[in-house]
């Protein structure tokens, strides 16, 4: 859902004419498939479609189901999934299971707050949704008994225990409000969607928690055709991306789109975005400058960080001279055994577009913990991690 909040916002908020959305949601999936839990497709009551569930596989079904909801105004989990050996022929080609949460929004009345918020709200931290409990499909999603007419879903700005808490009033009954309040929150901290179960007397209440918080940063030093590519390769990934180099000439802003350009040595910036807070433990330091005098300081700054990825551009020879000079720089070997160089998988890249492809399979394999890559037709198993449902 927060991956295409803004445009359904801007949809309902159109002063002259605002248009009726539906959204669809993947809230759980098993097995292969090949989008993640929290993807979200937009379908606008003026025919416009954002986003895909499955690259193909159901949009057809699910395109059906959110023209139903924006008619009869009713939310509803539709299930999609068939055997490996029947998905073929049902349309789920992959073979795995999604249930997908159905849920249209009208433009609210003149004077009143959109049920996504305003578009001036604050970056949300989560999306919360109560999900029915088991009933026959279609399946209504508004809470049952005395309070069905009440929101199906809270938007989070934070993750404070006082503004979930009070957030969470609006979806949980009383005896459950700590628990679920607690529990919501620490997804919130570890930036996890799923759903999350609790248990009610002889059944539960399932809340769908998507949480977000602020992108991986990726710092490219460098400015040179390695880390134009780099930047331009990195950009569908969702990443925030800062060019840091120290000299004026080769550091125009119009060079480097989609990334924050700045004009200073690499580790003093990379020490002063440290000591800022705007380095974490998904941060990457890619360090593609070829000077030693540039490239040893601010590795030595970098492997001393608590960051996810630092890796450095260069030869064998400059690589073992370099490891040399940090050592001298009072580097010890187990930092050391943290840098990436030469930097990047070995895929035979020579141009700076096929180093920038190298270097970011190297990023995603070490965010994934893969210790060793190979060709998908020569393992086994899912292909996909499987999504593990909090309770």
């Amino acid at each position: 859902m927060l991956d295409i909040l803004d445009g359904a916002r801007e949809r309902l908020a159109r002063a002259s004419d605002p248009v009726p959305c539906a959204v669809a949601t993947i809230v759980s999936a098993q097995g292969s498939v090949p989008r993640p839990v929290g993807t979200s497709m937009l379908v606008g009551a003026d025919g416009a479609l954002h986003g895909s569930l499955s690259g193909g596989c159901v949009e057809g079904a699910v395109l059906e189901a959110c023209r139903e909801a924006l008619e009869t105004g009713r939310s509803s989990l539709r299930s999609f999934g068939f055997s490996d050996e029947d998905a073929f022929a049902v349309g789920l080609m992959c073979g795995g299971s999604l249930e997908v949460l159905i849920q249209p929004f009208a433009p609210p009345p003149p004077g009143t707050q959109s049920p996504l918020g305003t578009v001036n709200d604050p970056s949300p931290a989560a999306y919360v949704t109560r999900l029915p409990r088991e009933s026959d499909a279609p399946r209504t999603v508004a809470p049952e008994g005395d309070d069905a007419d009440g929101p199906r879903a809270v938007l989070l700005a934070g993750d404070g225990a006082e503004e979930v808490r009070g957030a969470l009033t609006m979806l949980l009954p009383p005896e459950l409000l700590e628990a679920g309040s607690a529990q919501v929150a620490a997804m919130l901290r570890e930036a996890r969607t799923g759903t999350l179960r609790l248990p009610a007397g002889a059944s539960t209440i399932d809340l769908f928690v998507e949480s977000r918080i602020r992108p991986a940063h990726l710092v490219v030093c460098g400015a040179n055709a390695f880390g134009q590519a780099l930047v331009e390769a990195a950009r569908p990934l969702g990443l925030r991306i800062t060019l840091c180099d120290h000299r004026p000439a080769f550091t125009d802003p119009t060079a480097f789109p989609g990334a924050e350009v700045v004009r200073a040595w690499p580790h003093r910036f990379l020490a002063a975005a440290a000591e800022r807070g705007d380095l974490d433990a998904r941060s990457m330091v890619c360090v593609l400058t070829h000077d030693p005098k540039v490239d040893v300081p601010v590795l030595a700054t970098a492997l001393r960080l608590d960051i996810a990825y630092v890796g450095a551009m260069g030869s064998r020879r400059s690589d073992r001279d370099r490891r040399t000079a940090l050592r001298e720089a009072g580097v010890d070997e187990e930092a050391l055994s943290r840098l990436r160089s030469p930097i990047g998988l070995d895929l035979g890249a020579e141009s700076p577009a096929e180093v920038a492809i190298a270097i970011l399979a190297e990023i995603l394999a070490v965010r994934a913990e893969r210790r060793t890559v190979e060709p998908l037709r020569d393992g086994s198993g899912p292909l996909h991690a499987r999504t593990a449902t909090s309770g």
